[in-house]
């Protein structure tokens, strides 16, 4: 599988040009996509364009950029110039195109990278298995029976299949770490407020997150890096200085203090799961194992959070295009409008509660390390959930493990562990705000000791 940084490599240095990189990326979408279902669009004109765009400039002298030639797709989310910004939902359809790319996607234009497409995702954000109604589902290119996790299902398993390097998703209570599980990808769901949103159809104004999936953690970090700074049309965004962590990523992980997650993230476990968890612990050294107080309540606070904002967003729909929406979730999504402001202050509460409690853990531990998902990737269609004797919904539970953390806004890095199971299982890399430094040099440390691996592409 071809990573960016070669890519970049190769077309900087003249070996190869960006209108070939991007022929043949156009070639192995049109060849695999029919089969998993991650395109909602390929911008085969817009790509071509700038790729000889791009050529020209590097013959005239100048600098095409860090990720110069570097395919790379957007979950639907995001603002793309001349396409509708669909969000994975019918009702959406009608919207007129995009006016400018969303910041994000420009920042990675101007670093040389080339936008190929947008991907699918569960309409609104709202799921864990890109299982559309509208769209279709798309499939796991490890077994093409399986979902891809969701809902940045599309960007996940573009990436596992080798159809782009790198792309772009949004994570809410774990949309970027469950597909990175299930699809066998490094993900980075980086700290609340790092990176802007402007330009992306919201979801959760609390609790959404940008961020990018490659196939190596020096991928990751290069990309990460070339998405940091400000941008004010975010007023969540905080004003903070581009940290870069490419060069952080040469460091081992001695002097790190680790330590892997039990209770709530063994007892919602599966045997797979746990045991990629107590891997990739052993691998970085994590000298014991604690619980977090209260879990399960902030995954509640999460849940009330989720749905009363996520409700309220969509209410018109509600009231005028009901049988329109996305029958997975606009049930869901009137009982959220329906919340109590109690609830919803009352959660408030329980997540800034949680926050401080964690924060604590922070003083004594560098690093925390649990599953990304319970299980591997079930079969699409499937309804249930059979976890520990506990039989659960299952497109609400494959994100009980991520939404804790996404409740209070934490890094946090999702790695592919290898040798665990025949289908992808990950591990998330927890740290403390800001320091997605520490989630990236973990993960480059266990790719280094093969312990964490993307195992694509996949034919189909």
């Amino acid at each position: 599988m071809e990573g960016a940084l070669e890519i970049a490599r190769a077309v900087r240095s003249g070996e190869r040009r960006a209108i070939d990189v991007v022929d043949a990326t156009l070639a192995h979408i049109e060849r695999a996509d029919p089969h998993l279902n991650c395109f909602t669009h390929v911008a085969a004109d817009r790509a071509r364009l700038h790729a000889e765009a791009l050529d020209a400039s590097r013959r005239a002298g100048r600098d095409p950029g860090p990720l110069a030639g570097v395919p790379f797709a957007v979950k639907n989310l995001f603002d793309v110039q001349g396409i509708p910004t669909v969000a994975g939902a019918r009702t959406r359809e009608s919207q007129p195109p995009a006016r400018a790319d969303a910041v994000l996607v420009g920042r990675l234009s101007a670093a040389g990278a080339i936008l190929v497409g947008a991907l699918n995702m569960d309409a609104y954000a709202y799921g864990f298995t890109t299982e559309n109604t509208a769209y279709g589902a798309t499939r796991n290119p490890h077994d093409p029976m399986r979902i891809a996790g969701g809902s940045s299902g599309g960007s996940g398993a573009a990436v596992a299949a080798g159809m782009v390097p790198v792309s772009l998703g949004s994570d809410t209570n774990g949309s970027i770490r469950v597909p990175a599980s299930l699809c066998g990808v490094f993900g980075l769901k980086p700290t609340f407020g790092r990176l802007p949103r402007t330009g992306t159809y919201p979801f959760v104004a609390n609790l959404d997150h940008l961020g990018p999936f490659a196939t190596t953690a020096a991928d990751l970090a290069r990309v990460y890096d070339c998405l940091q700074g400000h941008d004010a049309g975010d007023p969540g965004c905080v004003r903070r200085p581009a940290e870069p962590t490419s060069a952080a990523l040469e460091a081992d992980v001695a002097g790190l203090r680790v330590a892997r997650l039990t209770g709530y993230f063994d007892e919602w476990a599966s045997d797979v799961a746990r045991t990629a968890s107590s891997r990739a612990s052993e691998a970085l050294g994590a000298t014991c194992a604690i619980e977090l107080p209260e879990v399960a309540r902030a995954r509640a606070a999460a849940f009330v959070i989720t749905a009363s904002e996520g409700g309220a967003l969509r209410l018109p729909e509600l009231r005028e295009r009901y049988a329109d929406m996305e029958p997975h979730s606009r049930d869901r999504l009137v009982a959220g409008a329906l919340t109590p402001a109690a609830w919803y202050l009352q959660a408030q509460k329980v997540r800034a509660w949680f926050l401080a409690r964690v924060r604590e853990v922070f003083d004594r531990f560098d690093l925390l390390v649990a599953p990304a998902t319970p299980v591997p990737a079930t079969p699409i269609g499937e309804d249930w959930l059979e976890l520990n004797g506990t039989r659960l919904p299952l497109r609400p539970n494959m994100g009980i493990l991520t939404q804790p953390i996404s409740c209070i806004g934490l890094p946090v890095c999702a790695v592919p562990v290898t040798g665990v199971s025949r289908l992808s299982t990950g591990v998330q890399l927890i740290a403390a705000p800001w320091r997605e430094d520490l989630c990236l040099r973990a993960a480059a440390w266990l790719e280094r000791q093969g312990v964490a691996r993307c195992e694509g592409p996949k034919e189909n």
